[in-house]
């Protein structure tokens, strides 16, 4: 048997579902390889079990029976089976490094290097013409389109401004100044008397400049393509912009209508199925199997359910968050059981003094103990990430890119950790939207969600509301002021904003794999929230960089901030880990 390759690289199981999944970009030392789509992932994978994010997903991808399993993990074993995820060679083209000058016509003086593709390598580098082999890096521009395919920019067609023509003779890498400058940067064509092409052409977004995309999606296998009528886009290897994971994630809650339901099962036939008001049903519940059945729901509870079954209503779809929150509002002192494997145990507090003007705007307090949220990925993005809306439905308009060609399962990981949950009285939120001021503010955000709208030519997303923006500004003060205290740092801290029918609220959490996010720092800052809103609220009432924060115009065109408001890098913007 021969022995096993050890691996290039390694990444964590998280990264791959977040920066490194398939089809993004990883730089090693030598080269640059593109992850594999799912079917060259190999090994054992650990099935991870969530019922209610599979039949979501299921349901709103519709692919039946689809499965969640986690990243595969190196086996470690010399002579073990290949196992781990496949990589592709990307990009194909390389850079010499040497140390050459060229100057141009008009007397300027260039850097110059070899722009060379991978089958004019030599033992992996680049022959000069005294014989000698130099290193070589990957070449860092790259071609895409919008809906995630990817591919190496044709050098010869566009140095020559023909996409048809021959690809022979040897290419040049001219740089400029700093080399940052795309006007500086040229690709110079030897064969062709030196003619060179600025690669600020490259940037023209009208097919002009890098041609029409050929729908290529080298990360699904070698000639994986299809139709696209996209113009190709200038991408750099290391942008920001090169990937953006879709992830969608759950709390493994409770559900407290699927045990209303099981309870209601368990005694419906017998007992319950010609119960004919709330009062008759009250009568039953002194049977001893009923009490049993029913222990810990209110009578209100159970009648909604047994009139929904004899008017043969169907169950309500509900959404991700929607479900969270109904939990998270039930009429209980506990949620879950305190057990040491178990996925969730939360209990309410009371809230305790509060800061002048809260007093009754806050009705709930829960202290989360222990909390397992499952995160899956269902395809990614270049350019622009997705934006789902306020409940976490996928945005289905989206131009998502497969992460593989018969889509069966998806790679998930799971967190473990603990949280603090905030209820917010609807009333008062709905007080608080019909003041003139906050009337006032809701036009000049929703004017910069209109520019935002029209620069991006997105006509599909709605404004998510002021009591969403509220909420989330809230949320970011508190993670910084806990932060100082709880022991885990503000980019540790995860928010899960609720802002809907079902009420409104802020889950702030922690999660790792392990147990590292359960320690109980959080928890315990939960106990005195009184303490830290206060805190928070002093906290937003100046910015380092006011007068310029707090005068900002979200509308305005020439700052380009149109989703911000008064939030800048000084006050609300926190960590993308974390919002």
């Amino acid at each position: 048997m021969r022995p096993k390759i050890p691996p290039t690289g390694q990444l964590r199981r998280s990264q791959l579902l977040t920066t490194f999944g398939p089809g993004s970009m990883v730089d090693l030392p030598t080269h640059s390889v593109l992850i594999a789509g799912l079917e060259h992932w190999k090994g054992d994978k650990a099935r991870i079990y969530e019922d209610r994010l599979e039949a979501w997903l299921s349901q709103q991808l519709e692919v039946p029976e689809l499965k969640l399993f986690a990243p595969p993990i190196d086996s470690g074993e010399a002579n073990g089976p290949h196992t781990g995820i496949d990589a592709f060679l990307f990009p194909g083209w390389f850079l010499g490094q040497v140390d050459e000058t060229w100057w141009s016509p008009d007397g300027r003086r260039y850097r110059t290097r070899p722009l060379l593709p991978w089958n004019r390598l030599v033992k992996g580098g680049y022959l000069t013409r005294d014989r000698k082999i130099k290193p070589v890096v990957p070449v860092r521009f790259v071609q895409a389109c919008v809906r995630g395919h990817i591919s190496d920019i044709n050098w010869y067609g566009f140095v020559r401004r023909n996409y048809k023509c021959e690809r022979t003779g040897d290419l040049w890498f001219d740089e400029g100044g700093a080399g940052n400058d795309f006007a500086e940067l040229y690709v110079r064509d030897e064969k062709n008397g030196n003619q060179r092409r600025p690669l600020s052409d490259a940037t023209v977004r009208d097919g002009t400049g890098l041609g029409w995309c050929e729908g290529r999606r080298p990360w699904l296998g070698p000639r994986e393509e299809e139709a696209c009528d996209k113009p190709n886009r200038l991408l750099t290897r290391s942008a920001s912009n090169a990937y953006f994971a879709q992830t969608v994630s759950v709390i493994s809650l409770p559900d407290s209508a699927e045990l209303l339901r099981k309870a209601v099962d368990r005694v419906w036939e017998d007992y319950l199925r010609y119960c004919e008001s709330e009062d008759e049903l009250h009568k039953e519940r002194r049977k001893d199997k009923v009490r049993v059945a029913l222990e810990g729901l209110t009578n209100a509870e159970v009648w909604t359910e047994v009139a929904r079954r004899q008017s043969g209503q169907p169950l309500q779809d509900k959404n991700i968050k929607q479900v969270e929150i109904e939990t998270l509002l039930a009429q209980k002192d506990t949620l879950g059981e305190d057990k040491p494997e178990g996925d969730f145990f939360a209990r309410r507090q009371p809230l305790g003094p509060l800061p002048r003007g809260l007093e009754d705007k806050l009705d709930r307090l829960v202290l989360v103990h222990r909390l397992r949220e499952v995160t899956a990925q269902v395809g990614f993005t270049r350019f622009d990430a997705p934006q789902p809306d306020i409940n976490g439905e996928l945005d289905l308009g989206v131009e998502r890119a497969p992460l593989s060609r018969e889509p069966g399962w998806l790679p998930a990981n799971e967190n473990r950790g603990e949280g603090v949950f905030l209820s917010f009285s609807s009333e008062a939120i709905r007080a608080w939207l019909k003041r003139p001021e906050v009337k006032a503010r809701s036009a000049q955000l929703q004017a910069g969600f209109a520019e935002w709208k029209k620069r991006k030519q997105v006509g599909t997303l709605g404004f998510v509301g002021l009591p969403y923006i509220m909420l989330q500004s809230l949320s970011h003060l508190l993670i910084t002021t806990l932060a100082l205290d709880c022991g885990y740092s503000a980019s540790a801290i995860r928010e899960r904003i609720y802002a809907g029918e079902s009420g409104y609220g802020i889950l702030l959490y922690t999660g790792t794999p392990g147990t590292e996010g359960s320690l109980g720092g959080l928890v315990e800052m939960g106990k005195h929230i009184g303490r830290h809103l206060q805190r928070a609220l002093e906290l937003g009432r100046l910015c380092s960089n006011d007068p310029v924060c707090a005068q900002h115009n979200p509308a305005d065109p020439h700052e380009e901030r149109f989703l911000h408001g008064a939030a800048c890098h000084g006050c609300l913007l926190i960590a993308e880990t974390s919002c």
